[in-house]
C-alpha cells in the first residue's frame, strides 16, 4: 500500500484468552484518534476483533497488522498454524472448530471468518494447511 499514513503490527499468541480483544481495542482507539469515520471505525473494529480471536483460538500465534493511507484501512492478519483445509467450509457461519476450552469461554460460535468477509469491502483468505493463513481485509475510509 503506497502513502501510508499509519502501520501497526500486533503480536497474539495463541489461547491468549485473558488478553483477547486487546490488539483491536488498540486499533480502534488508533483510528478514532486518526479520525476515522463511525461507520468504518465500526466495521474494522468488528473485522480487527474477530481475526484476533481466530489468532488465539485457532493459531500457533501470529500477527495482526494494520495500514492505513488515505483511501483505506488494510488489516492483515498471519498465523503460523495448522491451516484451513476448505476455506468455503470455514466461510459457513456457524461452523467452527474451536476446542471446549474456546467455547466454554463463550468463543468459537463459527462467525469469525463470516463476520470479517461482511464487514470489509475487500476480502482475501490464502491458507496452507501445516503452514498457516493470511486474511487481507480492506475497508475504504468515508470522507
Amino acid at each position: 500500500m503506497a502513502n501510508n499514513l499509519f502501520v501497526d503490527s500486533y503480536d497474539v499468541a495463541s489461547g491468549a484468552f485473558q488478553t483477547a480483544g486487546d490488539a483491536s481495542a488498540s486499533i480502534k482507539r488508533k483510528l478514532k484518534q486518526l479520525g476515522i469515520d463511525a461507520v468504518t471505525l465500526r466495521r474494522v473494529a468488528v473485522a480487527s476483533y474477530e481475526a484476533e480471536l481466530n489468532l488465539i483460538i485457532h493459531s500457533n500465534g501470529g500477527n495482526l497488522i494494520m495500514e492505513m493511507s488515505p483511501e483505506e484501512v488494510l488489516l492483515i492478519s498471519k498465523d503460523v498454524g495448522p491451516g484451513i483445509p476448505d476455506i468455503s467450509k470455514a466461510l459457513e457461519e456457524g461452523y467452527s472448530t474451536a476446542s471446549e476450552e474456546a467455547r466454554d469461554l463463550g468463543f468459537g460460535a463459527g462467525m469469525g471468518l463470516p463476520n470479517m468477509k461482511r464487514n470489509a469491502d475487500t476480502f482475501d483468505i490464502e491458507s496452507q494447511v501445516g503452514e498457516g493463513t493470511t486474511i487481507k481485509m480492506g475497508f475504504t475510509i468515508k470522507r
